[in-house]
């Protein structure tokens, strides 16, 4: 008899699906199906129940979303196939074959005026349209999949693709002088201790619901973008706090984006690293990488 557990990874080739290649490597049991746009549609309601259904997929992690926060404010369309109709539509089918489904959402569901940690049962109220299609995938999701698990996480970064990190460190080399924003606060969250918390839930008793996963502590994007220069030995790049108010974006970001991770920690006994601590393991390897 076959106990090997089938898990789907969509977005297999973003910052996220990438760290889980890393994370659920050396887990025995699981038979891993990593797929992306090239290699599955997801927004082909068709062609989604099929490679489940041929597949025999027990577990379902979606990490394929549109996260371009600017151009969804122009390609609502797209943004909203892929952030919400796609969500629906991988919820359908893991309800259809008796599969199990976790999705990753954003703190763009809340606005940002908080003072203090979200919590997940905090009201919602997007302020973008990628905020608005994250949200509406939520709750498509749970409408069509009541025991799925949504973890909200925020201001991604991995050794992958473009983020945050990765372009501080490029413009901190080639510039003199950055102006970076001081008065948006959140917390980093590095894909890899994402990638190993998601590993963790997978095998551990699913309890469904919404989560929210950061690293711990919070920082403003300026300090951030200090401390990112300070671990990668950038010297010659004067760091300028400014405010938001002094770039134009077509998308308004919330200003505050700190989570309260109290459900995830005591539900599925994790650890969350620091943020400062992530960033330097993701800087290491990313000079091994350059190396």
């Amino acid at each position: 008899m076959n106990s090997l557990k089938n898990i789907l990874i969509t977005g297999a080739n973003g910052q996220l699906g990438s760290e889980l290649r890393i994370a659920l490597d050396n887990i025995s049991g699981f038979n891993l199906f990593f797929t992306d746009i090239d290699t599955l549609d997801i927004t082909d309601e068709t062609e989604v129940n099929n490679f489940i259904k041929d597949n025999k997929i027990h577990i379902i992690i979606n990490c394929a979303a549109f996260t371009a926060v600017d151009k969804a404010e122009e390609a609502q369309d797209l943004c909203h196939a892929i952030n919400a109709d796609a969500v629906e539509i991988l919820g359908n089918a893991a309800a259809k074959y008796n599969a199990r489904i976790v999705h990753v959402s954003t703190d763009y569901v809340f606005n940002g005026e908080a003072c203090t940690p979200y919590t997940e049962d905090q009201p919602t109220q997007p302020v973008s349209v990628y905020g608005k299609t994250k949200l509406e995938g939520e709750q498509r999701l749970l409408n069509a999949a009541p025991q799925a698990i949504i973890i909200r996480t925020a201001w991604l970064y991995s050794p992958h693709g473009k983020n945050f990190v990765k372009t501080m460190i490029e413009l901190g080399k080639s510039r003199t002088e950055l102006n970076v924003v001081f008065d948006q606060v959140g917390s980093p969250t590095y894909a890899l201790d994402l990638a190993n918390a998601i590993a963790a839930i997978v095998q551990s008793p699913w309890i469904p619901g919404i989560y929210h996963f950061s690293n711990e502590g919070a920082i403003s994007w300026y300090d951030f973008t200090k401390a990112i220069h300070r671990i990668a030995g950038i010297t010659q790049c004067n760091v300028l706090p400014c405010r938001s108010a002094e770039f134009f974006t077509l998308a308004k970001r919330p200003p505050y984006s700190v989570f309260d991770k109290s459900k995830i920690k005591n539900t599925f006994k994790l650890e969350i690293p620091y943020w400062e601590d992530s960033l330097r393991h993701c800087i290491n390897r990313l000079e091994n990488i350059i190396q």
